[in-house]
């Protein structure tokens, strides 16, 4: 698997060129265009998330210490998927860069 930074991801978002699945507290908050990884990755939710295995998959959790995104990255790889990456970063490096987030813990902020 691949890592991407967090400049990298954002290019990405904005070209609508990625597919971003979030592997943790996805609810509370996510990043903006974040698809929510419940549990484990079965080939049916791939397929949901992401029917096309050549588009590029970029795995998130919460940060550098939370292995669920590498095991989800895994998962993909294991299903056939051909640009897997990984954002070590995740919600703490988003956050330190001061960048916004979706979510219920999100909206509460807005109001």
């Amino acid at each position: 698997m691949q890592r991407i930074s967090r400049d990298r991801l954002r290019e990405l978002l904005d070209a609508g060129e990625v597919t971003l699945v979030e592997a943790a507290h996805f609810e509370a908050d996510h990043l903006p265009g974040a698809m929510n990884l419940p549990g484990e990755l079965s080939a049916d939710l791939a397929a949901r998330l992401t029917p096309d295995r050549d588009r590029t998959v970029v795995t998130s959790c919460s940060g550098p210490a939370c292995s669920r995104s590498k095991a989800a990255a895994a998962a993909f790889e294991r299903l056939g998927y051909t640009d897997v990456r990984g954002y070590d970063g995740g919600k703490a490096d988003w956050a330190q860069a001061g960048l916004p987030f979706a979510g219920t813990r999100s909206t509460a902020r807005a109001s």
